[in-house]
């Protein structure tokens, strides 16, 4: 289970959350949706312990990450995948050596590193492309590859930052499949933060718009298509006009 209790973080005069809860279950999937620059990536980073909240609790499990030791987060971390925005692979490293990285810092031995990058390839369809170095795929595939070492460990927490962001409808498509795949086969608590509304209905039980720094809706893909609430429809519909405050 992944616990966010009135979470509070701002920048100067710019306060991004506000009381901030929401509990993901063990073994879900909840996709947080907004607008651009409302904070979505920046709570992620407080889940994984990049960023300390100025108030408010993060739980992960049965560990408090907020206000813990730094030894304390990076043992939380090494249950955790996180699939950065734009793979964050390293340039200068091969597909397999970015992936065998990741297994390394977990403390994998060394003799299970080879396999365990293989398959964690093959699991997002990049078999064969293990040479290859990041400058040398696509962006789908350089998602794929960021997702590739993110599950490589098979962690119980997933971590998505806008997994589809830029990429054309057939590669969207595959990211989803991937992610649902993912969760049925690690069995992954997960928190997906994305701007799609089409890709969140296809990979999450359960979906939430954030504005003005709190949960302002919360609900299954099928409820988001029926709701009347002003905001999720301003959202759904792309009515600035609708939009509270607009």
């Amino acid at each position: 289970m992944i616990r966010l209790e009135g979470l509070e973080k701002a920048f100067g005069d710019l306060r991004v959350l506000d009381g901030f809860s929401l509990q993901v279950e063990t073994g879900e999937t909840v996709a947080v949706i907004g607008r651009s620059g409302v904070g979505k990536s920046v709570l992620l980073k407080h889940v994984a312990g990049l960023m300390q909240p100025d108030g408010g609790e993060v739980w992960v499990g049965e560990e408090r990450v907020d206000g813990a030791s730094r030894a304390d987060v990076n043992r939380v971390r090494l249950e955790m995948g996180y699939v950065f925005q734009f793979a964050a692979l390293f340039d200068s490293m091969t597909v397999a050596q970015n992936v065998g990285l990741a297994l390394r810092r977990h403390g994998i031995p060394e003799g299970e590193i080879p396999e365990r990058t293989r398959a964690s390839l093959d699991r997002v369809g990049l078999a064969g492309w293990e040479d290859r170095y990041p400058a040398e795929l696509s962006g789908g595939m350089r998602k794929r590859a960021g997702v590739a070492r993110a599950v490589a460990p098979r962690p119980r927490y997933l971590l998505y930052d806008e997994p589809t962001s830029g990429l054309d409808p057939v590669t969207t498509s595959m990211i989803d499949e991937l992610v649902v795949a993912l969760k049925e086969d690690l069995k992954a608590t997960s928190i997906v933060v994305t701007h799609d509304l089409r890709s969140a209905s296809r990979v999450a039980d359960r979906i939430a718009l954030l504005r003005e720094g709190r949960v302002a809706w919360m609900g299954t893909a099928a409820e988001i298509r029926e709701t009347d609430d002003r905001a999720v429809r301003a959202f759904v519909e792309g009515r600035r006009e609708l939009w509270p405050g607009d």
